[in-house]
């Protein structure tokens, strides 16, 4: 007998029945000039999801396929994944920053039975972006021979939303949407008006039972080395996850999840869904701008954040200009992307009591793996890493060119073991018994003995807890040391006249890697290089000193569905001319 679990749609049906009035998700919605918020209650989105898991049986739509939803993170990205659920179906979250070739990847690695779209958001027109990606995941498809059992390109269904407060798309403006297989527009914006007694009855016709192995979710990779995969994770997997974070965080009905990161990315999905686990509220924001997020921030009280010390400096620009209440901040799970996570966390300490903590995650893997406990000192809180969020993953350090473990205070590769570990590549290549090929992305991140490869460089604290120092890729070989480049960036940092510090490595005359650090000055400062060369000298050894310190404009940056990340590539090719 197959063993089953409760699904995500279960889960919600759980929650409708035990509490049907509780707020769920807070919504801004703009008309013109003016601005509200809709407050959705636990069963405005079990009725959204019924309404929407129609739509998808109505179109065939079920077992085992998939959902790309290229929205921005409206409460509807929320209530289809829980109308996937319903079917048995997965999401794959598409970032609306996403271009031809990047959504074209996607929808070749993927191939949705449908494509959910936005249309209207701010003015933007994805429906060029989209037929250019479908094209192009017609013609990979029919160039690679290894799927001739099935080469025909099957372009998805699509279903166009119109988002919060906007009046359902004319349906002669949805027939423009079609890809080759028909457009329909979203039941969604509203709610159903139903009672929960009319609502749950809608719910038995779906799946609250399930096999753990069903997948749920698929996330796009960084691509730092390339186009993105598509990692999936059943949702046994999410709801374990979801559940154990949300444990560990204490989330009560009080609370509110600041989210102004896309539900696309892992971190925002995870973020949200175990606020939502927790009984708590996720205070969405699907444009980023500070001054609008602090007032909603002050206005319903948020407790929790998780997101980059990029978004979070630009908070306190707009705080420091007009202040806000934001006493009730409690958390902030920190991504330390510009350097600036430890002055943060002491502004945001001394003016709100916030106990800010390091983070570690990634799509394969899911964010919040680990976060430290609020009982360890803040210097080394403020780092990435952390406890291991349940006591069913594993960790261990080991040496990337010997595969053995090291000791405690040796650096190595993170190497990670558990059901929150990526089940499935999309699109990968498989064997014809199912298992990965030889070569694939699954064979190639995975030791013989099923340990995960992340990577990244770490070093372990105790048995269920490590420091995440960078990624493999970025640490430089200094006079036979393995160097962090934030070992420097933090000290280089202190200069009054530095904002933001970013160090890469280049090639010397003779052959050898020496660091060049970029700096972008504060506001009204005029650093010299030579200056902040010599600053750094005083303070570190002779050999992490920079052979050279450029003061630049401003930090080349893109913008990743976590936060906006420093071009480190670019700073390379700059360092070299």
């Amino acid at each position: 007998m197959t063993h089953t679990t409760r699904t995500l749609f279960g889960l919600l049906t759980d929650a409708v029945r035990a509490d049907p009035e509780r707020r769920t998700l807070i919504e801004p919605v703009e008309a013109g000039t003016a601005r509200h918020h809709v407050e959705h209650t636990r069963l405005d989105l079990l009725a959204t999801a019924v309404d929407l898991a129609d739509l998808l049986r109505s179109h065939g739509i079920g077992d085992g396929d998939g959902i790309a939803v290229w929205l921005p993170s409206w409460a509807e990205v929320y209530a289809w994944q829980f109308a996937a659920s319903a079917v048995g179906a997965h999401i794959i979250g598409v970032n609306t920053r996403y271009n031809v070739a990047v959504v074209g990847n996607v929808l070749t690695k993927a191939r949705p039975a449908a494509l959910v779209m936005a249309h209207g958001f701010r003015g933007i027109d994805f429906l060029p972006t989209a037929r250019e990606a479908v094209a192009e995941a017609r013609e990979a498809l029919e160039d690679r021979e290894a799927l001739s059992s099935d080469p025909e390109y099957r372009a998805p269904v699509v279903v166009v939303s119109a988002g919060p407060g906007v009046d359902l798309v004319p349906p002669e403006v949805v027939d423009r949407y079609g890809l080759g297989a028909g457009a329909v527009r979203s039941p969604v914006p509203g709610t159903t008006g139903h009672t929960a007694a009319e609502v749950l009855a809608r719910a038995d016709a779906y799946r609250t039972e399930g096999s753990p192995s069903t997948l749920s979710v698929g996330f796009t990779t960084s691509g730092s080395t390339g186009l993105p995969k598509v990692a999936a994770h059943c949702e046994h997997a999410v709801l374990h996850h979801m559940s154990a974070v949300a444990e560990r965080l204490g989330f009560g009905s009080g609370d509110v999840m600041v989210e102004p990161l896309p539900y696309s990315g892992v971190f925002g999905y995870m973020a949200g869904m175990a606020a939502l686990a927790g009984g708590a509220s996720v205070l969405l924001h699907p444009v980023f701008d500070p001054e609008a997020l602090l007032d909603d921030w002050e206005r319903f009280g948020g407790t929790h954040y998780v997101g980059g010390d990029d978004m979070i400096a630009r908070v306190r620009a707009a705080w420091e200009g007009r202040r806000r209440d934001l006493s009730m901040w409690r958390w902030w799970g920190v991504a330390d992307f510009q350097g600036m996570s430890a002055e943060l966390a002491a502004w945001s300490a001394g003016e709100f009591g916030t106990v800010t903590s390091g983070v570690y995650g990634s799509s394969e893997v899911f964010s919040l793996l680990t976060f430290w406990e609020d009982s360890v000192p803040p210097a080394q809180r403020i780092r990435g890493g952390g406890r291991l969020s349940a006591p069913d993953y594993a960790y261990r350090i080991v040496d990337p060119h010997t595969g053995t473990e090291v000791p405690e205070g040796h650096r190595g590769e993170i190497q990670l073991r558990g059901p929150n570990v990526v089940d499935e590549y999309l699109g990968d290549r498989r064997t014809p018994d199912g298992t990965p090929a030889s070569g694939s992305a699954m064979d190639t991140n995975t030791t013989e003995d099923g340990w995960f490869l992340t990577g990244d460089l770490g070093e372990a604290v105790d048995d269920r807890s490590f420091v995440y120092v960078c990624r493999m890729g970025d640490v430089i070989r200094l006079k036979g040391f393995l160097v962090d480049p934030a070992e420097i960036e933090v000290h280089l940092a202190e200069h009054p006249a530095a904002e933001i510090v970013k160090v890469v490595s280049r090639t010397d005359g003779a052959g050898e890697p020496e660091v060049v650090a970029f700096v972008q000055p504060a506001p009204g400062s005029a650093p010299d290089g030579d200056e902040l060369r010599d600053f750094c000298a005083r303070r570190l050894a002779r050999y992490k000193v920079p052979a050279e310190v450029r003061v630049i404009e401003r930090m080349p940056t893109r913008a990743g569905t976590n936060g906006s990340k420093i071009k480190a590539a670019v700073l390379r090719d700059w360092a070299r001319s």
